[in-house]
C-alpha cells in the first residue's frame, strides 16, 4: 500500500533548530558583503540585454512536399495561419510523448508502492497511458496530413520540452513516492486540457472537419484523465472530489 502522509523526521535545512548557527551565519554576511554593488535590477538588465541580442527559439520550416506547399499557400490565401497550427500541432506532439512518459513513470512507482485507498489500479493507469500514446500517433499523422514534418522541433514544441523536464524529473526521482508523483500528474493533465481546447479552435480555423472530430475526441479524453487524476489526488491527501461537479475550468 503507497505511503500517503507526510511523516515527521530529522530535517536539517531550516535554520530554527539552530539559533546560534543562524546568528553566526547571518553574521557571516556582515563580515563578507556582496562582492559587486547592485541588486536584482543588474540581474533584469542582463537579462533584457542578453533577450534583445537573442534569436526566436525556433521557426516552422516549409512544407516538404509539393502538396504540403500548395495546402500552406492556400490556407494563407484564406486567412488561415498555417505556420502556427503546425507550430502548435507540434507542441502536443511533443508534449504527448512526455506525457507517455511521465504515466510510464508513474507505472514504474506504482510496481514499487502500489496504490491507496481511492487510488488507481494499474489498468486506470495504462488505460490514460495508452490514450497518450493514441494521441501522440494522432497528432503525428496531423501533421503529415497538413502538410507538415512530425519530426521536425517547433518554436512551441520545444518551449512546451523545456517546461515539461522539470515534471519528469520529479516524478522519475526515485526520492519521490507514488501518491505525491499524482501532483506531476495533474499539472501536465492541466496543460493538456487547456492546449487541447486551443488545438481544436486552430483546426476549425483551418477548415480542417475531420481533425477537429478527432481533436475533439482527444479533448474528451483528456477532460477525463484530469478528472481521475484529481479523485485520485484527493483520496491520496484525505479530500473529496464530486464527481457530478463539472472540474474542467
Amino acid at each position: 500500500m503507497a505511503t500517503t502522509h507526510t511523516e515527521m523526521g530529522i530535517n536539517r535545512t531550516g535554520i530554527g533548530l539552530s539559533p546560534k548557527l543562524a546568528a553566526e551565519m547571518v553574521e557571516g554576511t556582515r563580515e563578507f558583503p556582496p562582492s559587486s554593488a547592485g541588486d536584482e535590477r543588474e540581474v533584469a538588465s542582463v537579462r533584457a540585454a542578453y533577450a534583445a541580442e537573442g534569436e526566436l527559439i525556433g521557426s516552422v520550416p516549409p512544407p516538404p512536399t509539393m502538396k504540403g506547399m500548395v495546402k500552406t499557400a492556400v490556407q494563407g490565401i484564406s486567412g488561415a495561419r498555417p505556420a502556427q497550427f503546425i507550430d502548435k500541432l507540434g507542441e502536443r506532439l511533443a508534449f504527448e510523448r512526455t506525457g507517455v512518459r511521465i504515466y510510464e513513470a508513474l507505472l514504474s512507482k506504482f510496481e514499487l508502492d502500489g496504490s491507496f485507498a481511492g487510488g488507481p489500479s494499474r489498468e486506470e493507469l495504462v488505460h490514460i497511458l495508452t490514450e497518450e500514446y493514441e494521441h501522440f500517433r494522432l497528432l503525428e499523422r496531423a501533421i503529415t496530413k497538413v502538410g507538415g514534418d512530425p519530426t521536425v522541433m517547433t518554436p512551441s514544441a520545444d518551449f512546451h520540452g523545456t517546461m515539461s523536464i522539470g515534471i519528469l524529473g520529479a516524478v522519475t526521482d526515485p526520492r519521490t513516492p507514488f501518491a505525491q508523483c499524482l501532483e506531476a500528474a495533474i499539472v501536465i493533465e492541466l496543460a493538456d486540457n487547456e492546449c487541447w481546447d486551443a488545438l481544436v479552435e486552430l483546426a476549425q480555423q483551418a477548415d480542417e472537419v475531420e481533425l477537429v472530430e478527432q481533436f475533439q475526441k482527444a479533448n474528451a479524453n483528456e477532460a477525463e484523465h484530469l478528472l481521475n487524476v484529481r479523485k485520485w489526488l484527493a483520496a491520496a491527501q484525505d479530500r473529496f472530489v464530486d464527481p457530478t461537479i463539472d472540474t474542467s475550468v
